[in-house]
């Protein structure tokens, strides 16, 4: 990313982005729509996705379950939409029993969308976009599909046209390993359509799909467009693609696991409620009772460099945050439960120094050997 500005009508800047868009679909399995590029964080695509393809008043189906589940739900409500939100116990994920139950009983297709958040950062969660999608199939619900992928696409699998998904968000900072600023947005044929029927839309202008397409096509955009994030984009791209995303997937995996196995040995507990919810991106953990988790952060950052997640609305001061995704490995991660084990006993945790790391080591050790007997095998 370290170039200098370029001229965004500059004959040769579609070289670069025609082929982004082209791979951005690839990233998120999709076929047969297309990528959007904005300049915001990831709450800027959700708001694109909205804008573009809903109406005042149309009734969305969606769960609180977390900070951003509960903030996409409030952006809903502020754009005029009719929603019914289904509140969760922070620990778990879509509730499919009470979205099938809501999908069922409404007979005459009032939903226009159903919302689901892929991966809840605030909690370490990850919810079944593919079971969401079955339900929909079986009482043949022509609703949309929106999905927050903003903490899981790149990083944890993600299959748009398999699964059924109409809109996905994404954002620069987490899978696809680039600093805050850039979003996407993948969106199907029937969301793209839904996009040019004649329905009356939200208002909308920065974010119109119609005037992106007009500049897309050619490699452009309507209006001067990040373009040093275009070459970093570039990068991590080819970065995934090199090694694979179902190997991409597979480390996150890997490595997420010897997080979780370190937080045990060090006798916490995560927030998310069973390894049905586990996050490959993100582990949430409790701080032990009379620990302030808000004390655990700030020793990190000042006496050992490390930056951890805090907890976020109704988990302040009880819970950190580990990522565990993008550009990591095996000694990383061990690195993070060090600075775990370190900061908390600087806060008074009465925990075992060594122990988390010792249980993800004997983790790491034992993934890396089977995967090395695979290959051997194969």
């Amino acid at each position: 990313m370290n170039v200098p500005m370029e001229d965004q009508r500059s004959p040769d800047l579609p070289d670069l982005t025609l082929g982004l868009f082209r791979d951005l679909k690839r990233a998120f399995r999709n076929d047969g729509g297309r990528v959007f590029m904005f300049p915001s964080s990831g709450t800027g695509s959700w708001e694109a996705a909205i804008q573009n393809t809903l109406a005042p008043g149309d009734r969305v189906l969606m769960a609180r379950f977390g900070q951003f589940s509960h903030l996409w739900v409030e952006m809903a409500q502020r754009l005029g939409l009719d929603v019914t939100a289904i509140d969760v116990e922070w620990g778990k994920g879509v509730p499919l029993d009470a979205y099938e139950q809501a999908i069922g009983a409404d007979h005459g297709h009032e939903i226009r969308a159903v919302f689901v958040t892929h991966n809840e950062t605030a909690t370490g969660v990850t919810s079944d976009i593919a079971g969401v999608r079955k339900l929909l199939d079986a009482h043949s619900h022509p609703a949309l599909l929106f999905v927050d992928g903003v903490s899981s696409i790149a990083s944890i699998d993600f299959r748009q046209d398999e699964w059924g998904v109409d809109l996905a968000v994404a954002g620069s900072q987490k899978g696809f390993m680039l600093p805050a600023g850039l979003s996407f947005l993948s969106v199907s044929e029937k969301a793209l359509a839904a996009s040019r029927d004649n329905r009356p839309k939200l208002p909308r202008s920065y974010f119109l799909f119609a005037d992106q397409i007009a500049m897309n096509d050619q490699g452009y955009f309507p209006y001067t467009p990040p373009t040093q994030f275009f070459h970093g984009l570039r990068a991590s791209l080819d970065m995934l693609f090199e090694e694979g995303l179902d190997n991409v997937f597979a480390r996150h995996h890997r490595l997420a696991e010897g997080i979780r196995r370190g937080v045990r040995g060090l006798g916490l507990d995560l927030v998310a409620a069973g390894p049905e919810w586990y996050s490959d991106t993100v582990s949430a953990i409790f701080v032990p009772e009379g620990v302030d988790a808000n004390q655990v952060l700030k020793i990190a950052y000042e006496r050992y460099a490390t930056s951890f997640g805090g907890g976020l609305a109704r988990l302040n001061g009880r819970v950190f945050r580990i990522g565990h995704l993008g550009d990591l490995n095996e000694v990383m991660c061990l690195g993070a439960l060090a600075a775990a084990e370190i900061s908390l006993a600087d806060a008074g945790a009465k925990i075992t120094p060594g122990a988390g790391v010792a249980a993800a080591h004997d983790w790491y050790r034992k993934a890396n050997a089977g995967a090395d007997a695979r290959l051997s095998n194969g």
